[in-house]
């Protein structure tokens, strides 16, 4: 099964009304925003390593620039 994610002007009447109709073919289904599936614990530590490495890389370069310039 795919995901599809769609965005339209909920203020426009043809945009809705297709969308209806789409819906009622009863091929697909709408997910609501609770349906998104959860990061597992090990996704979320992996996330902050990553966001940590990141991090660490950019204060070693901003050190090497700034040591330049001063």
């Amino acid at each position: 099964m795919c995901t599809v994610t769609l965005s339209y002007d909920q203020s426009n009447a043809l945009a809705r009304r297709k969308l209806a109709a789409l819906l009622a073919t009863g091929l697909f289904s709408q997910l609501s925003t609770d349906d998104t599936p959860q990061p597992t614990p090990e996704e979320v530590e992996a996330h902050r390593q990553e966001v940590e490495e990141f991090l660490y890389g950019s204060k070693i370069l901003a050190a090497k620039a700034f040591a330049r310039h001063l």
